[in-house]
């Protein structure tokens, strides 16, 4: 069973990896992101900014405009530029060698529910559906990767791993 999964699932992980992937590292390369955080300011700047009528603002809850007037206000461009980046490639390498595969797909997805808060649809839809795929897909989604050898290292909600659950039920008897 989770031969056949993790075969249905590894193109979907590997696409959405790459998705991740190109975009953080295009955004390291780019002196707007990674020297200040400039291009972040930007956008922020566009999705907080309200038109005139009859035109629609591209944020629809005033919740998240605030946050971002909140991160604005901060400077925090300049620090919150390299976590996007950093989150980006990590989530991009995570679900393409399938390294803590469920983790990686929320993250990613956390990422596009915030671009689409922001106003931002491109293709968070599409890569939102797919990372929520994955993580329900969780068990089996990583097989044909690293999952396989780390989550019965690591361990699972119900069965403890060789190093992180072995030590925690030794302390239990003792």
């Amino acid at each position: 069973m989770q031969a056949t999964g993790g075969l249905f699932w590894l193109p979907i992980r590997v696409f959405v990896g790459l998705a991740w992937l190109q975009s953080g590292l295009g955004k390291l390369a780019d002196p707007g992101w990674a020297q200040g955080g400039a291009s972040l300011r930007a956008y922020w700047e566009r999705a907080a900014t309200i038109p005139e009528g009859p035109a629609r603002p591209p944020i629809t809850y005033e919740w998240y405009r605030e946050f971002l007037n909140m991160l604005m206000n901060a400077n925090a461009e300049s620090w919150f530029s390299w976590v996007l980046m950093l989150g980006e490639v990590a989530v991009g390498l995570g679900l393409i060698f399938g390294a803590l595969t469920g983790l990686a797909a929320f993250f990613g997805a956390f990422m596009n529910m915030s671009f689409l808060l922001a106003g931002s649809a491109s293709t968070n839809p599409v890569l939102f559906t797919l990372s929520i795929g994955l993580i329900l897909a969780w068990k089996v989604a990583g097989y044909y990767g690293l999952d396989r050898w780390l989550l019965p290292r690591l361990g699972t909600p119900w069965r403890p791993g060789t190093i992180v659950g072995a030590r925690s039920a030794e302390s239990r008897v003792t």
